[in-house]
């Protein structure tokens, strides 16, 4: 696997951005060590494209044709390497040198082949969509690992998902999730033109392609973790046997009796939730990686409960929380460290011991670095000015991770393992073999 060609950009016209982006891959693809036929493109747009987006898929696809297959989707800002458009127009797109056997793209257009065995999938979802928590589960256990990274939609115009696959590489015995003559035809339109809105798309890895994924936890406990010991839908009346309401008030040692220093308390309030048996927060005191950050949506007084965004049960673990910046890049470098200390072998080449050690300027993508490409979806409430400055998180990723081919995007809620992530970030790394000593 060589490394993935990428390029970004930026422009009012859609037209110069993909003629920018073009340009960078072309030039990229006359590179040592880069792909030189890569068939399979993943792309991103800011939602100030979304209204343009067929166009920009007939177009790429007319100036690439090597490119045979396409997925991606649209967010409040784009990423790649160490940049951000964020809340601007941009364009982000990396291709992926996969052979052709050991992926599909999927979509509510386009099934899963009942033939092709799924390791992981990279999947774009319309937040809209309903029961979206139990799809994304059902998706997950369609894959051998369970694993799933990706994110949701983030548009004020349409919320569209590209998904496009060659028909010659899509098996002939699909599993078919629609009956009626009529969806059916909408469906068979929708693989041909390849942009889509609703439901779920993305991409199936075969077992042939490895990938490493770690997710980073944007917020801070605010005190200890606690059991939830009565809840009904999606109210907690009670934690560790005492009134909710009461608990969290302390927490943020405020009082209803004051409710204008009260209220705004609650309102930069989160939750963070783990199923039980697991720890909301780690031995370091940060929130545990498999932590799902919910806002508080109301509060009961009269029966001392609080309203979260998602159904709970009796027995999850439960931490109060904030966002902190710190704790932010904390954890990204966190991720970060343990995706490079798995791919540095014991005994090093001397070409991967320059790669790994290089200075800044020297450091761009190299195949000893056994990362092809990377994927990073963040949060759009991550993303801006909250780490700091201009493109500010991203090139955190690149200073901790090293420079290599990354595309991404910031989305309304974060996909990883089999649930539904808020405040996250969520890296995954195409990663090569290593290299034979």
């Amino acid at each position: 696997m060589s490394l993935f060609p990428f390029g970004h950009a930026t422009h009012p016209q859609w037209q110069m951005a993909a003629g920018l982006v073009i340009a960078q891959l072309r030039a990229q693809m006359t590179l040592p060590g880069h792909a030189t036929q890569p068939r399979l493109g993943l792309l991103y747009i800011t939602d100030h494209y979304a209204n343009e987006a067929q166009a920009i898929l007939s177009h790429l696809r007319q100036e690439l044709p090597l490119v045979k297959d396409w997925a991606g989707t649209v967010g409040v800002g784009v990423a790649a390497n160490n940049a951000e458009y964020f809340d601007e127009p941009g364009m982000a797109l990396m291709l992926c040198d996969v052979p052709a056997a050991h992926y599909r793209v999927f979509s509510g257009a386009q099934a899963l082949p009942a033939d092709f065995v799924a390791q992981s999938a990279l999947v774009h979802a319309d937040p809209q969509t309903p029961d979206l928590a139990e799809l994304i589960a059902e998706m997950a256990g369609r894959t051998r690992s369970g694993y799933l990274f990706g994110g949701l939609t983030a548009s004020r115009k349409q919320n569209v998902q590209f998904a496009w696959q060659a028909p010659n590489a899509v098996s002939s015995n699909p599993v078919q999730d629609a009956s009626d003559s009529s969806h059916t035809s909408e469906m068979n339109d929708g693989v041909r033109n390849g942009v889509l809105t609703g439901g779920l798309s993305g991409v199936a890895w075969s077992p042939d392609v490895q990938i490493l994924s770690r997710v980073t936890q944007g917020c801070a406990p605010l005190g200890k973790e606690r059991e939830i010991t009565e809840a009904q839908g999606n109210v907690i009346y009670q934690l560790d046997g005492l009134p909710a309401l009461d608990v969290l008030l302390e927490d943020l040692q405020v009082s209803l009796s004051d409710p204008q220093k009260a209220l705004p308390a609650v309102r930069a309030t989160l939750v963070g939730l783990t199923s039980a048996g697991q720890r909301a927060i780690g031995r370091t005191g940060s929130l545990g990686v498999d932590v799902r950050v919910r806002h508080i949506i109301g509060l009961d007084p009269a029966r001392k409960g609080i309203a979260i965004a998602e159904h709970v049960e009796a027995g999850e673990r439960l931490a109060f929380c904030q966002m902190s910046l710190q704790a932010a890049k904390a954890d990204l470098r966190r991720i970060c460290a343990e995706i490079r200390e798995e791919l540095e072998p014991e005994t090093l080449s001397m070409e991967t011991a320059h790669a790994l050690a290089a200075s800044e300027a020297e450091a761009a993508p190299h195949p000893a670095r056994r990362i092809a490409g990377a994927v990073y979806v963040s949060c759009s409430g991550r993303g801006g000015p909250h780490f700091g400055g201009d493109s500010a998180e991203l090139q955190w990723v690149r200073h901790a991770l090293g420079d290599v081919p990354l595309v991404g995007f910031f989305a309304s809620g974060e996909i990883a393992h089999h649930h539904l992530y808020g405040y996250t970030g969520v890296l995954t790394v195409f990663t090569t073999p290593a290299e034979a000593t």
